[in-house]
Parts: C-alpha cells; sequence; structure tokens
C-alpha cells in the first residue's frame, strides 16, 4: 500500500512557530522594527497556569500575550530591576485557531505577533491592521 502524501506530516513544533515568528518579524516594515527596541519573542505550548489565572483564560484561549512595560507607561516606570518586554506565542492556541479558519499558519502567526507587539505600542486595530498589510 503506498503512503499517503500526508501520512510522514507532524504538527508544527515550537522551533517551527519560532522560525515563522522569525520570518514575520523580518517582514514587518523596517520603521515598525526599530521602534520594537529589544522585545524579545518567545513561543511556548500553553501560556503558564499564572498567566491563565490572571487572565481568566482557559490554555487555548490565548493566542500570544505581550508582558511589559508598554510604551505609553514607558517613562512612568524606573528601568531598576524591570524585566524585559517579551511577546509571547502559544504553540496549541495558534494551531487550534488555524485548523478552524482558512488563513495560512504565517498569516496566523504574523497576525498574532503584530497583535502583541501592537500592545506595547498602544496602537488601535486599525494601526495594527495597516503595519500586516504593509508587511505583505
Amino acid at each position: 500500500m503506498a503512503e499517503h502524501r500526508l501520512a510522514g506530516l507532524s504538527a508544527p513544533s515550537i522551533s517551527d512557530i519560532d522560525e515563522l515568528a522569525a520570518a514575520a518579524f523580518a517582514e514587518l516594515p523596517e520603521d515598525f522594527r526599530a521602534m520594537c527596541g529589544d522585545v524579545i519573542i518567545k513561543v511556548a505550548d500553553f501560556p503558564s497556569e499564572d498567566v491563565q489565572k490572571d487572565m481568566a483564560a482557559g490554555p487555548f484561549d490565548l493566542l500570544g500575550l505581550f508582558q511589559g512595560v508598554g510604551l505609553a507607561q514607558d517613562a512612568a516606570v524606573p528601568e531598576t530591576g524591570r524585566l524585559p518586554n517579551m511577546v509571547f506565542l502559544y504553540r496549541r492556541a495558534i494551531l487550534d485557531y488555524w485548523a478552524e479558519h482558512e488563513e495560512t499558519l504565517g498569516a496566523v502567526v504574523t497576525h498574532v505577533l503584530v497583535h502583541e507587539i501592537g500592545h506595547h505600542f498602544g496602537l488601535s486595530d486599525e494601526d495594527m491592521y495597516a503595519i500586516e498589510d504593509r508587511a505583505g
């Protein structure tokens, strides 16, 4: 019996999503990336239990999360002891969303990344969609 063309496929790994996120970030407009500064992008399967509790969310409810001090609040928060700003992308929720929609996985990762970085800048939804459009 010939193997079906899908039989050897596996779900994209954390590393795969990390690569998609890096590629998506590289495609964002240069001025937007420059403003991001030292924002760290991390991929995890699920949000931590603490995050789920704080957000009153289940493990599949969050596709991503910005953690840190947004630029709007930056001047009011002292530098000493402050953790770096981070964007978390949650692989399992992203894959679940992807399976239920017509978008490509790359488009979903780009959307979540831009949306979470947008929180860092305090951008409106319209601004975030415009950035996504500029990224192609």
